[in-house]
């Protein structure tokens, strides 16, 4: 790569952790290339991303935008105006901002101001984290320059295959691999113990949480411990199940110990979780929310299904299956073994470096 000094790269995207966090890794990888790289995060104000991007040190700032509801709602009624109102808000921005290179993480917020990027003539990189792609990759991928994957699956539903790149999904580097039993202590738990760690989300699923509070005792009884974040929301409601060998909290921080501390993960299948599973080598049972958009959790968790890399359950059934399945695994090394190879198999861990490296080739070239 040539030096240059007016490098400039907007990021824009967000409205969940799991369309923020994958641009978020790229972003820090490209500051730690480029120290003197300009970076701009856009989105909606009262998102994941107003909040995070400044903790992470990047200006931000704010459009107002919001998606449209596939059921009927009296906010669509604003959506025209929003959208409008966000076109010009992203222009303006654009304009001002004069980016090389725009990296759109999916989500309603990276329409407007990817859009506006290109028009300033910005080179655009998109980022794909599902299985099944978002309504914006799909309207955008004509426009984009890239469109960076993270799942094979994927393709088949886009139209430009030269334009994809299968880099994987950006994760954070603080995920690090955690020796087990450092981290095990530092949660209260047994370092010795096969260990059960279930995951919600921040705000917690309700069919996980419920699964998990009527199973908890059996799975101690047959020898495991359990590291459960409920979500916030459910935290209350749970908490009076913590004991010896079940620590119940409302969320976790420090997520590189919460891996490291796990044998087998329970989890959602949204994109970011399983690239955090992918690259470090998880093995998981993966219960796909059936309340997202184009039930793409259901195809990210059939993907690693099909690849031997996780087992899948549903919300209806997991109740039943929960202690038979957890059990069988951790009690066979040799399924654990195996789920652990296939997901390694199928990690990118470098993925926030390569697609860095494509975005600030992108710029240097624009």
């Amino acid at each position: 790569m040539t030096e240059r000094s007016n490098i400039r790269i907007l990021f824009a995207g967000g409205g969940t952790g799991g369309h923020f966090f994958p641009a978020a890794a790229v972003a820090e990888e490209a500051r730690a290339a480029r120290s003197d790289a300009k970076i701009l995060f856009v989105g909606a104000k009262n998102k994941i991303e107003a909040e995070a991007a400044p903790k992470l040190g990047f200006e931000f700032k704010p459009i107002w935008v919001a998606g449209f509801a596939r059921r009927f709602s009296l906010k669509n009624v604003l959506f025209p105006v929003k959208l409008l109102v966000s076109l010009a808000q992203s222009l303006w921005i654009a304009t001002r901002f004069k980016p090389n290179a725009a990296v759109g993480s999916g989500g309603y917020a990276s329409g407007p101001a990817i859009w506006a990027a290109r028009v300033m003539g910005a080179r655009v990189i998109l980022l794909e984290q599902n299985s099944y792609p978002g309504v914006t990759t799909r309207l955008l991928e004509k426009r984009a320059d890239a469109v960076c994957l993270g799942l094979e699956d994927a393709k088949k539903f886009l139209r430009f295959p030269k334009k994809h790149k299968l880099l994987g999904n950006p994760v954070r580097s603080s995920l690090a691999n955690v020796d087990a039993d450092k981290a095990r202590r530092a949660f209260g738990l047994d370092s010795a113990k096969p260990t059960l760690l279930v995951l919600g989300g921040s705000l917690g699923a309700a069919a996980i949480n419920e699964a998990i509070a009527e199973a908890a005792e059996r799975l101690t009884d047959a020898g495991a411990q359990v590291l459960w974040q409920t979500g916030k929301r459910f935290y209350d409601r749970h908490k009076n199940l913590e004991r010896a060998n079940v620590k119940v909290v409302p969320f976790i921080e420090d997520m590189g110990a919460a891996y490291g501390a796990a044998d087998l993960v329970l989890a959602r299948a949204g994109a970011t979780t399983i690239a955090e599973l992918l690259a470090l080598g998880k093995p998981s049972i993966l219960a796909p929310s059936p309340h997202v958009a184009a039930n793409h959790q259901y195809h990210n968790a059939k993907s690693l299904e099909n690849a031997g890399a996780a087992i899948t359950t549903t919300d209806e059934t997991l109740k039943d299956e929960i202690v038979g399945t957890v059990g069988s695994i951790l009690n066979d090394s040799e399924k654990l073994d195996e789920l652990r190879a296939n997901a390694k198999a199928l990690g990118k861990p470098n993925a926030a470096k390569e697609i860095a490296e494509l975005v600030l080739d992108y710029a240097e070239g624009s």
